[in-house]
């Protein structure tokens, strides 16, 4: 079958939570709170680490550059879902469900390729510290930066000619408020199997080898720490890895549930398919700037520090 002569809907009818419409204006307003606090709270973190000099170090580059993922996958989602939630605005146009399809997918994979740069910063630092400054330059952290986006990029493209090859004749309502690709493959009334391996693909090689590797990292990190003779040094340098041990937990315990109810819930309530998407789209942008604001000294001095000029 061509690729230009395929059968698709012009739009695509979004959902907001199955059994709670009578429930989507209330629901508006925790959501409106949320996207607040993702805004807000990394924009704070990318000005606090733009303005404050002491912060122009490698790990604090990666934290300026996950808060860019989240702002940027905060601002994904936003329009469609506060459309469906507070204006009862379901319809959505093709083309315009690919693009946010595409870009959700990839500020999610930037993130997850982000963490995986922070383990590496965190190994280098604990393991071996003196050539810390020489192998973490601005031009390697620049290098790490464009290397995660353009994966992201890359091998997501083939994902939107994959689909545009699809017919889509079964029906055109998805199951969340914004557009995702196994939600939307279900439509297709075509053989999906290349879609499937492909995503399988995508899957393993990038989030798979992502956490594979952070694991890697923290198992070196650990051998070396268990080397401190000093207990109280042994639980200061431990403490460095809390925020972004916690940043990683926030991001991948959500993606293995909502790939888990997949995969093998098929049988499930849609109200549970939904939570746990939304968890994983809406958590971590919300959750990453509390963290590394409490657990994070330097940066919460600079945010105090920030908030006191703006009052005088």
């Amino acid at each position: 079958m061509g690729l230009f002569n395929v059968t698709h809907p012009a739009s695509f009818l979004l959902t907001g939570i199955p059994g709670l419409e009578s429930s989507h204006a209330w629901l508006a307003g925790p959501l409106c709170v949320m996207y607040a606090v993702a805004l807000g709270g990394n924009t704070v973190i990318l000005q606090a680490v733009r303005v404050e000099p002491s912060l122009h170090e490698p790990m604090y580059y990666f934290l300026s550059m996950l808060s860019f993922s989240d702002v940027a996958m905060s601002m994904a989602t936003l329009p469609t879902v506060l459309r469906t939630f507070c204006l009862n605005a379901r319809n959505i146009a093709f083309d315009a469900c690919l693009i946010q399809m595409f870009l959700i997918h990839s500020f999610s994979m930037m993130e997850s390729g982000i963490l995986l740069a922070m383990s590496f910063d965190r190994y280098v630092a604990i393991c071996d510290p003196l050539r810390y400054a020489a192998v973490l330059t601005n031009e390697v952290i620049a290098g790490i930066g464009i290397a995660v986006a353009a994966r992201s990029f890359i091998i997501l493209l083939p994902l939107l000619f994959l689909f545009k090859r699809l017919p889509i004749c079964r029906s055109n309502v998805l199951s969340h408020s914004y557009c995702l690709h196994p939600d939307m493959m279900k439509l297709a009334c075509a053989d999906i199997t290349i879609n499937s391996i492909y995503g399988f693909f995508v899957l393993v090689s990038t989030f798979g080898m992502d956490m594979f590797l952070i694991f890697l990292s923290y198992v070196l990190i650990l051998h070396s720490v268990m080397a401190i003779a000093s207990r109280e040094e042994r639980l200061k340098v431990l403490n460095t890895c809390v925020s972004h041990i916690l940043a990683v937990l926030v991001f991948y315990v959500p993606m293995i549930g909502v790939s888990t109810v997949h995969r093998f819930g098929k049988h499930a309530p849609r109200y549970v398919h939904v939570l746990m998407s939304n968890v994983y789209l809406f958590v971590p942008p919300v959750l990453n700037p509390l963290i590394y604001s409490a657990k994070t000294k330097e940066i919460r001095r600079t945010i105090v520090r920030m908030f006191r000029r703006m009052k005088t």
